[in-house]
């Protein structure tokens, strides 16, 4: 118990019985014992008085106790009659029974205090007798008690001031998130590996050699139809392919095609036929969930998965570093990429970025910022990516021709990049830098100086993208060709359909990318180009490789 408190409860008792005296004394200062009361009063209250500077001293050098005072002298003192003498034996009679009468309700008054006392019932004059002592104990506060007091005040009052809040650290945010061992477990299923067998060539002094090589990419299973299972990547990993091959969660290896490309955006699904997958790899593989990509948050820990190197699945950890970062992926050309510094390397690309939760949030590309850029990798958004992906999944799947049956437009031509769009207002495109004689287009209508923007329904953003996609058209094959044709300081836009020819039906015949001899140009810089010799970077003299378009 504090001190106060006991100072404060023996107090009260006394201050109890000492009333109960004053009372007795005005009661009896009227009779001719007031003497004697007061000397009795003042004598037991001395006694029984346990409080701690109860007492102070009136101006007649009587005891007082707050504003309760004794009444030994406040009445005049009574003369005492004549014949008092003859009545000693009943004077004293009187006395010893007003001393018993006194001592028996004193008793029971300092009994019904401490039975109040304890159960809370009111006591006369006690409420006054607290206000007082609190005043005391209030006034009796420490100095230090009451500087610490102002000093919190002023605290409050300069925080309720302040406009900018401090940084708070949760016991949620002090966790490292290390082992992901759940979610690739989880995810595993849904992620392939991609190879992309393609025909490489080059030139020595004239002379053209080509070998077979295999590029190697990464996927994620996105759905499926009737007849197909429908995988994700990126465009630049199923490009200029001879034949691609995914290598599911089982090793299990199945030969796919290309179900729709959109190159502008690097994104590709490709098909694998659901007559082609054992029954045992259906059971091993899943469908992945995607995510939300414009929910993320800079610190969220994210999960690459890919084939690194071509070495086979790899699982890398890091954080989310940026959000739509603006990266130039080629001369003129931005995208808005997620950025992380889960490691992300050759063979990556195509695969899929994951959140704790195991959804899909983005599509890996390689490192581009350069070889020499560390703890830099990025991803295209899912957000961003989905809405192309379902249109590429509801395209007619495609199936590439064998060289021999392939159709050609009959032209040379060059990219019109976004720069040279931006500071020329030329169309994007694929600039028609000539015709060739007896050929589809000419016959068809298109000219020299004309830009094709779509063919068979499709957006064209290069040569490169007009080339892969002719692989999968035969020659006879009629398609409809867009193209935007100067007209004053104008382009409009015209519309033909061209029968597709082969490659020795017309002089130079197959498509290739304009260029002077011996080089290689596929960007149309601004002005008319008059080559000299139709090279395609793959071949020479207009004789373009398997990649030729």
């Amino acid at each position: 118990m504090y001190e106060d408190d006991k100072n404060g409860q023996q107090s009260t008792g006394s201050s109890s019985y000492s009333q109960w005296n004053a009372n007795t004394s005005q009661a009896t200062n009227n009779g001719p014992y007031s003497n004697y009361n007061s000397s009795y009063n003042n004598s037991y209250s001395n006694n029984y008085s346990y409080g701690q500077n109860s007492y102070n001293y009136n101006q007649n050098g009587h005891p007082t106790y707050g504003t309760y005072q004794y009444n030994a002298n406040s009445q005049p003192p009574v003369t005492p009659p004549a014949n008092g003498g003859k009545k000693k034996h009943t004077a004293a009679k009187v006395i010893a029974a007003v001393c018993i009468l006194a001592l028996i309700v004193g008793g029971v008054g300092f009994a019904y205090t401490q039975v109040a006392d304890r159960f809370g019932l009111p006591v006369p004059g006690k409420e006054a007798l607290v206000e007082n002592t609190e005043e005391e104990v209030k006034e009796e506060v420490p100095e230090t008690q009451k500087e610490e007091a102002e000093t919190d005040k002023t605290s409050e009052s300069s925080d309720s001031d302040s406009s900018i809040s401090t940084t708070t650290v949760s016991e949620t945010s002090l966790g490292v998130v290390t082992d992901v061992t759940a979610v690739v477990e989880e995810v595993m299923p849904a992620m392939v590996m991609i190879h992309n067998n393609y025909t490489a060539s080059a030139s020595y002094f004239g002379y053209v050699q080509t070998e077979e090589a295999t590029a190697s990419g990464s996927g994620f299973i996105v759905g499926e139809n009737d007849t197909e299972l429908l995988i994700a990547t990126n465009y630049h990993v199923i490009e200029g392919a001879d034949s691609l091959e995914v290598i599911f969660a089982d090793d299990a290896t199945v030969e796919a095609v290309v179900k729709g490309t959109d190159s502008d955006k690097d994104l590709a699904v490709i098909a694998v036929m659901l007559e082609d997958i054992s029954s045992e790899t259906k059971d091993a593989i899943k469908i992945a969930t995607l995510g939300d990509s414009n929910s993320l948050k800079l610190g969220e820990p994210a999960i690459a998965i890919g084939n690194a190197l071509g070495y086979g699945q790899s699982v890398t950890t890091g954080v989310i570093s940026a959000v739509n970062r603006e990266i130039e992926v080629e001369e003129g050309v931005t995208g808005t990429f997620i950025q992380t510094d889960a490691a992300i390397n050759p063979g990556n690309s195509g695969g899929a970025l994951i959140n704790l939760k195991g959804e899909v949030i983005g599509i890996n590309s390689n490192k581009l910022g350069g070889q020499y850029v560390d703890d830099m990798g990025y991803a295209i958004p899912i957000s961003d990516a989905q809405p192309i992906i379902d249109k590429l999944m509801n395209e007619e799947t495609k199936i590439k021709v064998s060289d021999e049956d392939r159709g050609y437009i009959g032209i040379s031509g060059v990219s019109v990049t976004a720069e040279v769009e931006a500071a020329y207002g030329i169309p994007r495109g694929v600039y028609v830098a000539e015709v060739s004689r007896d050929g589809g287009a000419e016959a068809a209508g298109i000219e020299k100086g004309d830009v094709i923007t779509e063919f068979d329904g499709e957006e064209i953003t290069s040569m490169d993208d007009l080339q892969t996609r002719l692989q999968f058209y035969a020659a006879g094959t009629t398609v409809t060709i867009k193209v935007m044709r100067q007209n004053g300081a104008e382009y409009v836009e015209e519309q033909y359909d061209v029968t597709l020819g082969h490659a020795a039906s017309a002089h130079g015949g197959q498509d290739s990318n304009a260029g002077e001899e011996g080089e290689t140009s596929d960007q149309y810089d601004g002005s008319f180009q008059q080559p000299a010799i139709p090279g395609g970077k793959n071949g020479q003299n207009g004789q373009s490789g398997s990649n030729g378009g």
